[in-house]
């Protein structure tokens, strides 16, 4: 069982209990994270725009305008925040603070595992992984840049 997890099942009683107000240095703290989450809008036929978050992407808002929306997803962010410090959860970093938290598994046979683990080292990366995302990453921003 993953930490969060644990911390989840652990506080799960304490969230039963947020029928009050957050306190002020919560709803500080959560703005001041929130402020720095890159927030996507997309245009939508029916409700005007839809805003998201790179960091929780499933936390959503929806408004008429661009300039509305952005400040509703702002404000579903903090609550979402607030709420996880609230119940003790640890709230995603801000993705340009570039920290490398998710992770992929990638099964290999042995003889690509052999050839990354040649390439990896002949061009002086530290290991596999840091090659493959190297390699995968450049592979993405060309495709990007041409398109």
């Amino acid at each position: 069982m993953s930490r969060n997890s644990k911390n989840s099942s652990k506080n799960g009683a304490k969230c039963k209990r947020l029928k009050k107000p957050f306190k002020e240095s919560i709803v500080r703290k959560a703005k001041k994270l929130v402020a720095d989450y890159r927030i996507i809008l997309e245009r939508h036929d029916r409700l005007g725009f839809i805003g998201c978050s790179v960091e929780l992407p499933t936390v959503f808002a929806d408004a008429k305008t661009p300039e509305e929306c952005y400040k509703s997803t702002e404000e579903a962010l903090m609550v979402a925040v607030a709420t996880m410090i609230e119940c003790g959860q640890r709230p995603p970093q801000p993705a340009s603070a570039g920290l490398r938290t998710e992770q992929v598994n990638v099964r290999l046979t042995a003889e690509e595992k052999l050839l990354f683990s040649t390439a990896a080292m002949n061009l002086g990366f530290k290991g596999i992984s840091d090659f493959i995302r190297n390699s995968a990453l450049d592979r993405v921003i060309t495709n990007r840049q041409a398109g």
